[in-house]
Parts: structure tokens; C-alpha cells; sequence
């Protein structure tokens, strides 16, 4: 797959993407109805500078859809990518009416929050207090003021009365600060509602919820293992309650290559694909079962193919994006070691054709593997092969097992002498005289030599 970065972006704030050039397979329109909210926003936006063949549909839909919301510059995002690659569409030309309209309307909204927070403040009534500010929090999250949204939300933790309230908090301030990549907010506020106690209908339809939020932060810290682990323990039922971060989907994808590139192989099939509750995920992506079914098989060059031919679709997730290169680095690692283990030697030109990224060798990376520990090898130049270390031969196998095996006949013929020592009661036994102790003169593993 082919990438570039693109010429400075004059959006407003949002970081510049890369560029994917390869057709995904994903349906747009299909895959963005798994999501509500801002996190649909985002998707769209990062599919509309990322992907060269939906990046027109991509923008054009999220211009449309942010018009119909409170976020302006969410909108002049969207306007100005769409003015660069494809000016003479009609969503291209800036309506400056609405911005004006939405920019009064949401500082009136804003006036009238305040101002009604300050009367509840004032009457010291905290259940209308606590409402006033999440009313200012989900105001401010529609404007796209996730600071001052994340601010409002948590000045609610002031005025809670029942565990629910808690939940509810928790909740808000996690949405926010998974957009903002606040990994350590998420995770407080996991705990917060993992300590929570709630009745065990609540927990079972809160679970799938903390499930993804702790996975997607560690996702975010690149905390691989520990995401792996946290998305194959997600239970059945992230659906409409968790559509404003996740999707089942995602479950999936973020699940199976977290797996991939840092579970055992002789643990995977154990782990992943007996794994009741994450197969219920994985039906959903078929791809990524057969992917970690070719792995556990020692197909690793079909696992590595089948990832490759998705590559595109996750350049265009918003989560997994970043992570991408190193999950599927690891991934190709693991495979070499796995390949590598019933060989003496093999060719440069057999590893780049398994295992190389297309239009790639693999030398350096050999190299690299090499030099970290993780495979056991050396690299012929010469020969261009990559060489096991010297192992024993096998008359060095043979002489080491006769040493040992003359070793135990020795001490069994010891302890065989003992034995027989004791039964005919020949053992020269102490006697004690004014307070001397008189001993036999020699031990009996001193008679015979064992040789």
C-alpha cells in the first residue's frame, strides 16, 4: 500500500492525516450507521483527508450531518478539506449564514446554561445543580469544547446522591476523553465504575461498556497485551449502548490483532478461538478468525496475506490507525520465529516471499529481530541466508548421555552397597565413652569406585 503525508492541512486543529491510496473494502455508508455521536464525526472526517477513493462521499456526508448539530468548527474542517481535493462540489461552498446563526444560537444556548447553573447555585439545590452542569457538559460537547465539556462534567461529581449518578459521570467523562486521547481519564473513570455497585442487571449492561473504554485506552498507550486481554474478556452486548465509541466490529479487529501480535501460538486457539463470549464478535469479522486460524495452523504466510489485504480499511479507523505498522510488525515477528524453528538455514529469497511487506524485503528487519533478542539466529551476507546458531552433534549428544548415564550407575551402586550394608547388620555403629564418639573408618560409597 502506498502513503504520503500531504501538504500542511489548514483545518483547524485537527492533525494531518495519511494518505491511503488503495480502494478499502468497507461500505461507507454501512460501516459509519455502527455509530452515533461525535465518534461518527470523527470517522468521517479522518475516511474524508485519509482515503483517496471515499474521501469525497466522506466529506460531503460529514458536511452535511454537521450542519445539522452545533459543532462550527467541525464544519469549516470538513468545508476546508472538501474546498482542497474537490472545489466545484456544492457542499464545498462555505455557508456563512449557518456559521453565523449557529455561532448566535450557540452563544445564547451558552448564556442561558450559565445563567440557570448560577440560579441552582444560588437556591443550593445539588440535584439541580448536578443537572445544570451536565446540561453545560453535553452543550459544550456539541460544540466540540471538550475541555471545558470534561470540566462541567466533573464539577458534577459535587452533588451525587446514588451509585447511578456515579455511572452517569463516568460515563460522559469517558466519551469526552476518549475523543481528547486522555488515557489516564479513561481509566479513572473505568475504575470509578467498576467500584460502583450496582444491581446485577446494570452490571451486566455496563460491562461491554467499561470492557471497550479500558481497551481502547490501552490501545491508545500501545499497551498491547493488556488490550488483547481486556477485548477477548468483553462480554455479548455492545450495540446501541456503546455506539457513541465502539462498534462490535471493532471488538473484533482491535480483539484479534492485539492478539495476534503478542499471544502464544500454542495459547491462541485456547485464548481467541474457543473464547465463547469474543466468537461472538469474531462472527462478525470472518476475516480475522481466518487470520488467526491460519496462524494457530503455521499458515503464517496466508495469516500475513489476509491481514495485508485489510491494511487499508484500518489506515482509515480512528483508533487503530496509529497502531497499525507495530501490530502488524509483531505480528510478521512471531511469524518468522514460528517459521524459523525447524530449520538450520533458509534463504533471504524464501522469508521475502512469505513474509516481506509487498515491494519490501525483510533484511533489516531480520536484523533488527536479531539484535532485540527475540530470534535466535544469525545472517549469512555471503550466502544471503539466515543461519541457525551451532547446535551439538550428535557425538557430543552421545558422550554427554554416557557421562550421565555412568554418573547414576555410580550412586545407585552406592546406595545398592548401603543397603546390603544395613541388612547383614554390618555397619560399624558409634560408641559413646566419656563423651568421645568412636565411627567407622571409611564410607562405604568408598569401597567400590562404581567404575
Amino acid at each position: 500500500m502506498s502513503s504520503t503525508h500531504p501538504p500542511a492541512s489548514p483545518t483547524l486543529g485537527r492533525k494531518k492525516a495519511l494518505v491511503v491510496t488503495d480502494p478499502p473494502k468497507l461500505d461507507l455508508e454501512s460501516y459509519i450507521a455502527n455509530y452515533q455521536g461525535r465518534t461518527r464525526l470523527e470517522r468521517l472526517y479522518l475516511i474524508g483527508v485519509t482515503s483517496t477513493f471515499l474521501g469525497i462521499d466522506a466529506l460531503k456526508l460529514l458536511i452535511r450531518e454537521a450542519k445539522e448539530g452545533k459543532d462550527v468548527s467541525f464544519y469549516l474542517d470538513a468545508w476546508a478539506a472538501l474546498k482542497k481535493i474537490a472545489p466545484d462540489e456544492p457542499e464545498a461552498q462555505r455557508d456563512n449564514k449557518w456559521i453565523d446563526a449557529t455561532n448566535k444560537a450557540n452563544a445564547a444556548e451558552t448564556a442561558r446554561l450559565e445563567a440557570q447553573l448560577k440560579g441552582y447555585k444560588n437556591n443550593l439545590i445539588k440535584e439541580s445543580i448536578r443537572m445544570g452542569n451536565e446540561d453545560l457538559g453535553k452543550h459544550y460537547e456539541a460544540m466540540g469544547q471538550l475541555a471545558l465539556a470534561f470540566d462541567a462534567y466533573s464539577r458534577m461529581r459535587q452533588d451525587i446522591s446514588i451509585p447511578r449518578h456515579v455511572i452517569d459521570i463516568s460515563k460522559h467523562i469517558i466519551e469526552v476523553s476518549i475523543e481528547r486521547k486522555d488515557n489516564i481519564a479513561i481509566l479513572s473513570n473505568v475504575q470509578k465504575m467498576r467500584g460502583t455497585v450496582v444491581s446485577p442487571d446494570e452490571d451486566k449492561l455496563l460491562k461491554p461498556f467499561i470492557q471497550a473504554s479500558e481497551g481502547i485506552a490501552q490501545l491508545h498507550a500501545g499497551q498491547y497485551p493488556a488490550a488483547a486481554q481486556t477485548f477477548l474478556q468483553t462480554p455479548p452486548g455492545i450495540g446501541t449502548s456503546c455506539n457513541t465509541i465502539i462498534s462490535p466490529n471493532d471488538v473484533a479487529i482491535y480483539g484479534g490483532l492485539c492478539a495476534l501480535a503478542t499471544i502464544d501460538r500454542n495459547d491462541m486457539q485456547k485464548l481467541v478461538l474457543e473464547n465463547s463470549e469474543f466468537r461472538t464478535y469474531l462472527e462478525l469479522e470472518p476475516h480475522i478468525r481466518r487470520a488467526i486460524q491460519a496462524f494457530v495452523a503455521s499458515k503464517y504466510s496466508t495469516c500475513l496475506e489476509i491481514l495485508e489485504s485489510y491494511r487499508a480499511d484500518y489506515m482509515l479507523d480512528i483508533h487503530l490507525q496509529p497502531h497499525v505498522d507495530e501490530l502488524y510488525t509483531r505480528v510478521r515477528s512471531k511469524s518468522i520465529v514460528q517459521y524459523f524453528i525447524p530449520f538450520s538455514c533458509v534463504t533471504f529469497e524464501t522469508l521475502n516471499k512469505n513474509f516481506a511487506p509487498p515491494g519490501k524485503t525483510i533484511e533489516k528487519e531480520l536484523a533488527e529481530m536479531i539484535k532485540c533478542g527475540d530470534l535466535d539466529a544469525r545472517i549469512d551476507l555471503v550466502a544471503k541466508t539466515l543461519v541457525s546458531p551451532p547446535k551439538a552433534t550428535r557425538h557430543e549428544v552421545q558422550q554427554e548421555a554416557l557421562k550421565t548415564a555412568k554418573q547414576v550407575e555410580r550412586e545407585a551402586r552406592q546406595h545398592l552397597l548401603r543397603m546390603n550394608i544395613v541388612a547383614a547388620d554390618m555397619e560399624v555403629k558409634g560408641l559413646k565413652d566419656s563423651g568421645t564418639r568412636v565411627t567407622g573408618s571409611g564410607l562405604p560409597g568408598e569401597l567400590f569406585s562404581g567404575n
